[in-house]
């Protein structure tokens, strides 16, 4: 399950949830009741490998790197 940050819109402070896809956003936390409000995040992305080339993912094959050439 995907984990979600919240703000408080009182307090200022954030707070994290794990949550469904499906489920709707929290309006108040669940404990205290304070309003809460959905931070956007950017994902976190870890590439691996030795790099993000077309060579990396296609066969070795010379034939097939020829006939993509423009």
């Amino acid at each position: 399950m995907p984990v979600y940050v919240y703000l408080g819109l009182e307090s200022g402070n954030y707070y994290e949830f794990r949550q469904g896809f499906h489920d709707e956003p929290l309006s108040k936390h669940p404990e205290s009741g304070e309003p809460l409000k959905r931070v956007i995040q950017a994902p976190a992305i870890a590439f691996k490998g030795s790099g993000w080339y077309v060579t990396d993912s296609r066969p070795k094959d010379n034939k097939s790197s020829e006939s993509h050439e423009h």
